[in-house]
C-alpha cells in the first residue's frame, strides 16, 4: 500500500481534484481508498442515533452496518495517522489523504491562491493552473486528473 497526502489552503480545490482523480486511478486498475482530515469538533456519528448513544455509553468501537455499506466509529487519543491508515487500508494499492499536512506521507499541494505551502512543507509537486512562486525543483502539474495520475504512477507507484 502506498499513500499520498493532498494538501493546500482552504478552498484550493483539493476535493474537486480528488473527486476526478480517484475514478482516473480506478480506471487504471488500482484499488484506491481515501481519508479526510476534519476538525476535532466535527461529530462523526449523528447525535441521537443508537450508535452515538452506545459510543457515549462507553463502547470503544461502534460498527455501523447496512445492506449498502458500513462505518467504524471510535474515539482515540493521539493515534498516528500513519498507523491508522496502515492498519485499516493496507489491502489497497493507494490511499489518498486530503489534508494531513503534518503527516510523514509524501505530499502534493493543490494551489489556488495565497502563499504556497511548497517551500515551507516538502512536496513532490504542486497542482495548479496558476503560476505561483515556487522553489525551482518542484514540478508543477496542471489540474487535469490524468496528468496527476500519470505523475503518481511514475513517482509513487513504480517500485
Amino acid at each position: 500500500m502506498k499513500a499520498i497526502a493532498f494538501i493546500g489552503h482552504h478552498n484550493s480545490g483539493k476535493t474537486t481534484l480528488l473527486r476526478q482523480l480517484i475514478p482516473a486511478l480506478r480506471a487504471r486498475g488500482l484499488r484506491v481508498g481515501s481519508a479526510k482530515h476534519v476538525a476535532p469538533d466535527v461529530e462523526l456519528d449523528a447525535p441521537g442515533k443508537d450508535s452515538y448513544v452506545l459510543r457515549r455509553a462507553g463502547a470503544e468501537r461502534v460498527l455501523i452496518l447496512s445492506d449498502a455499506g458500513g462505518a467504524l466509529v471510535w474515539d482515540h487519543d493521539e493515534l498516528r495517522t500513519e498507523t491508522l491508515v496502515k492498519k485499516h487500508m493496507n489491502d489497497l494499492d493507494l490511499v489518498i489523504l486530503e489534508g494531513f499536512k503534518e503527516s510523514t506521507f509524501p505530499k502534493i499541494e493543490v494551489y489556488a491562491s495565497g502563499e504556497p505551502l511548497a517551500g515551507h512543507i516538502p512536496v513532490l509537486a504542486v497542482v495548479t493552473d496558476h503560476r505561483p512562486r515556487l522553489p525551482d525543483d518542484i514540478p508543477v502539474l496542471p489540474t487535469d486528473p490524468e496528468d496527476v495520475a500519470d505523475f503518481l504512477e511514475h513517482h509513487l507507484l513504480e517500485d
